[in-house]
């Protein structure tokens, strides 16, 4: 049995390219969702959407590593993770607006997410259900070889369900090249970490299951890029699978509309005091002497880019009544006599 790893710390070996592309994705990240906000609070924009403030490093960091036809699973709280996973800004918008333009043709919406081009093969509205669906895509994998990676993400609530234990157990057994990703933002929903769980870490109780687990700061892009660099080459080397405590704090409620009245204040603002993306910014500038006018006018070219995705989003056609059954029943032909 492989035990559990210690907390992984923030170790820098990201060259500045590498560290600059992270941030800039967490920077779209951020971006997009402060344009959606602006769009439901003005009424501009019509949808449901759960806030990502907070998490935006964790898939930033790792979609530094995945390769295009690497698969991922994420949930409803997934912005971020289709952003990582390199899914295209106009038509990921366009599907949450429900628009003709969108990955699914505006069938899918902002909880069912998928674009297969760019390997995000499923977004589940169900708390754990995406990672037994995660362990059939890396089973596929595996048996025939192509060297894909699965990554599946899921929240500190989805540890409380069966089928994610029951999935771990078979990642685990069966070597599979997967990447369990739990983003432990500190709530299920809107129950506190410690009020559900007796456990002061996933990792270790992960661990039991025989693979690989570490507990990670979820802020920190260096810590957060040497964690996912060693867990994807594992899996990719048929090393078998990882399991990602990536610690972190959802910045807001549970999904737009929602109050934070359930949260402890002082918790709350020290944890909005180390958000990820003003914290890698300034590591970025102080530590790695990144100019600032290089941030500045990567700053301004993301925004630029999601208002622009925002707007073809705006502009594009909802589906047309011929697509009513599209995609919706398979005709099943009389087998020949």
């Amino acid at each position: 049995m492989t035990p559990p790893r210690e907390q992984a710390g923030p170790t820098d070996v990201l060259g500045d390219d590498a560290a600059v592309r992270i941030f800039r994705t967490m920077a779209t990240i951020r971006s997009a969702e402060n344009r959606i906000i602006r769009g439901l609070n003005s009424g501009e924009l019509t949808m449901t959407f759960y806030t990502v403030r907070g998490q935006e490093a964790i898939p930033s960091a790792i979609g530094e590593h995945l390769h295009r036809e690497d698969y991922m699973v994420t949930t409803y709280r997934g912005l971020h993770d289709c952003i990582a996973k390199g899914v295209p800004l106009d038509e990921l918008f366009a599907e949450m607006c429900g628009k003709f333009t969108g990955t699914s043709k505006g069938k899918g919406g902002p909880m069912h997410l998928s674009d297969p081009h760019s390997g995000l093969m499923v977004t589940t509205g169900v708390v754990g259900g995406g990672l037994p669906i995660a362990v059939g895509l890396a089973l596929s994998s595996k048996l025939r070889g192509d060297g894909r990676v699965t990554v599946v993400n899921f929240g500190d609530g989805a540890t409380s369900i069966g089928a994610t234990h029951e999935a771990v157990n078979l990642a685990a057994l069966w070597q599979l090249p997967i990447v369990f990703v739990c983003q432990n933002n500190q709530y299920g929903e809107h129950t506190k970490f410690a009020d559900y769980t007796r456990s002061s870490s996933l990792a270790e109780r992960f661990a039991g299951y025989g693979l690989s687990a570490l507990s990670v700061d979820g802020n920190s892009i260096p810590a957060m890029s040497a964690a996912a660099e060693a867990a994807i080459a594992q899996a990719r080397s048929g090393e078998g699978p990882t399991f990602l405590e990536c610690m972190t704090y959802r910045l807001g409620g549970h999904s737009f509309g929602s109050t934070t009245e359930y949260m402890d204040p002082a918790e709350l603002a020290q944890a909005e005091a180390d958000e990820p993306v003003g914290r890698n910014r300034r590591w970025l500038v102080e530590e790695r002497g990144i100019a600032e006018d290089v941030l500045q006018q990567l700053e301004a070219e993301v925004e630029a880019e999601v208002d622009a995705a925002i707007e073809f989003a705006k502009s594009s056609d909802p589906p047309p009544a011929s697509e009513l059954l599209t995609d919706v029943f398979s005709r099943m032909e009389a087998a020949p006599k």
